[in-house]
């Protein structure tokens, strides 16, 4: 067996070295490669992904560093349906997450695994999730069969030889098993053990089932370890609020996907916010923790930016366009002639001779999209050009605000303040967007996603509600909570508010009321401000128009009253009490 070496030699760790022999003799590669993450080894693989088909060099020119791929027709997106968490009792995991009992999977996925990577790579990825020395950040050893999941990680995490120093011979390491084996959704598993600290993916090579620091450990293996730790594991962006004199505020927002979560992370405010500006700390995941000082500190474990292309734009997100511009793996959007990419939402009409995400010709009046409506990007953060300085600080940030948002075309007004924690756990708690026509249900239809967290949560959701409640027990100055709903429409079906960068108004007020310099209005939601509260330089936003966004509708309110009883129900022999309270005491408000 020859076993490839950059910088990295193998470690001086007996726990890690005896279980990578024990995964080598299960899955028998031809090679074993330890991955080092030097730039020189980041040539050497890209290399022999394009020798092996696996990437495509794009127009070095106009996209210095950046290729492509291709993925499997059949894999293209994560599969809640195949997501396991595997904990002794059914209990334990929830009835919101899919459940085997541990034994049982381990012996179906080592079954799959026996003799998987013959005549294949076995990849040894050492990585950390968090800046080093930081009291949250975690070790990862992902080992894979993929080198698109190496080039992945190595923009996602801080891989290599810092990771194994930040080791040393400890045991306390994540433990990731991935093979794409023959890519067949009947043999396509992603399990994760919380008591093992272990997660094994199977029968898969997209990014959100395979990438195994992100979704996996960053979320459900990291929000268990965070109820048992004191710590929280969400799915939230971090950015930082800079006034013109200086002063620096940190907000943190959860809001499940198509609700423009990267965009709000990467937000510009509007040329009449002179001096004003928005830097990103993370734009997808949140590690959080009491300071000394009873506030909530916050890092961001990743290193990247694993974002959805179609709609991505210079007007949507000039930063992410920036931030995508080299250095960039792009999967499954359509590929032009001049070795560009383009996808629908571009800045750009589509070129002629474009070739969709299967590779084949497209057209304009093709039946079917030129890019995969979940075709990505994987980009490094140092690119943004709003990156914070603080996204390094292992002892993370102090935050101000939580912002919860979903889709909502009614009811839910452009933003309103929670009462207290406790209400703003309900507010997470309820949230949830409005489904597509194409969606089990039809148009209206809310799904809820406490806190984002539906997909991603590695236990029980009613005990990750009450570890919300807990956590204010370490939080003497809790962050303000707020709820905020960019999509609300008028009776033509037209949105009421700007959006986009407009956001920054509604930024702006949240801010001043952290810092208890904006007014607030009492309602029976929650504290609104009024018209007078914003500043509306530069925009022509009528008293009327700002009325509609801010309306309470009280039939609407009703019937937004009983659709959550479906959750509460779901959830009901482990829902905390205090959020049956605050739904009766919003009944009695109203």
């Amino acid at each position: 067996m020859e076993t490839k070496q950059f910088g990295v030699q193998a470690p001086a760790n007996e726990v890690l070295l005896r279980w990578v022999e024990q995964v080598r003799t299960l899955v028998t590669p031809d090679q074993v490669f330890w991955v080092d993450g030097s730039e020189e080894e980041k040539q050497f693989l890209t290399g022999r992904a394009v020798q092996q088909g696996v990437l495509i060099e794009l127009n070095q020119e106009k996209l210095p560093g950046c290729y492509y791929h291709r993925s499997n027709p059949n894999d293209v997106a994560r599969v809640e349906q195949s997501t396991f968490i595997c904990t002794p009792g059914r209990k334990g995991a929830g009835p919101t997450n899919n459940w085997m009992a541990p034994r049982e999977m381990y012996d179906k996925l080592y079954t799959l695994l026996r003799g998987a990577m013959v005549g294949r790579t076995m990849y040894v990825i050492p990585y950390l999730m968090g800046p080093p020395g930081s009291p949250l950040t975690k070790v990862g050893i992902e080992i894979t069969d993929s080198i698109y999941v190496v080039l992945n990680m190595r923009i996602m995490s801080r891989m290599g030889k810092i990771a194994l120093d930040q080791l040393g011979t400890g045991d306390e390491f994540n433990r990731g098993i991935h093979s794409v084996l023959d890519c067949q959704p009947e043999r396509r598993y992603i399990a994760h053990f919380p008591q093992d600290n272990t997660i094994i993916s199977v029968g898969s090579g997209y990014g959100g089932n395979v990438l195994l620091g992100k979704k996996c450990l960053a979320l459900r293996i990291g929000s268990y370890l965070g109820r048992i730790q004191g710590w929280m594991a969400e799915h939230m962006l971090i950015l930082c609020v800079e006034s013109p004199e200086g002063e620096k505020t940190y907000v943190a927002a959860a809001f499940p996907s198509a609700c423009g979560k990267t965009n709000f992370a990467m937000l510009i405010p509007p040329k009449a916010f002179h001096g004003w500006k928005i830097t990103t700390i993370g734009d997808d995941i949140a590690w959080m923790k009491p300071g000394p000082d009873g506030r909530l500190y916050a890092i961001n474990p990743e290193t990247g930016y694993f974002g959805v292309a179609p709609g991505t734009n210079r007007k949507s997100n000039p930063n992410a366009m920036d931030s995508i511009s080299r250095d960039t793996i792009y999967t499954n959007v359509a590929l032009a002639p001049d070795g560009t990419v383009w996808w629908e939402g571009h800045d750009d009409p589509p070129p002629a001779g474009l070739l969709d995400w299967n590779g084949n010709p497209w057209t304009p009046d093709s039946s079917e999209k030129a890019a995969h409506p979940n075709s990505r990007f994987t980009a490094p953060m140092k690119n943004n050009p709003a990156l914070a300085s603080e996204v390094h600080d292992p002892h993370g940030v102090p935050i101000s605000a939580i912002i919860f948002g979903g889709r909502r075309a009614s009811t839910m007004p452009l933003i309103f303040q929670s009462f207290n924690w406790i209400h703003g756990v309900y507010l997470g708690a309820t949230m949830g967007s409005e489904m597509t026509a194409a969606a089990v249900g039809g148009v209206g239809q809310v799904r809820r996603d406490p806190m984002a967290m539906l997909p991603f949560c590695g236990y029980n959701m009613g005990d990750y509600l009450n570890h919300w409640l807990g956590m204010r027990e370490g939080i003497t100055d809790p962050p303000r909570i707020f709820h905020v709903n960019w999509f609300r429409k008028d009776g033509s079906d037209k949105f009421l508010w700007p959006g986009f960068g407009e956001n920054f108004r509604v930024l702006r007020w949240i801010i001043d009321r952290t810092r208890g310099r904006a007014r607030a209005s009492e309602t029976s939601i929650g504290w609104m401000p009024r018209y007078e509260e914003f500043d509306w330089t530069g925009l022509d936003y009528s008293r009327e128009k700002f009325a509609q966004c801010m309306k309470i509708d009280a039939a609407e309110w009703q019937r937004e009253l009983i659709s959550q009883t479906e959750l509460f129900l779901l959830l009901h022999d482990r829902l905390p009490k205090e959020l049956i309270f605050q739904r009766e005491l919003l009944i009695s408000r109203l």
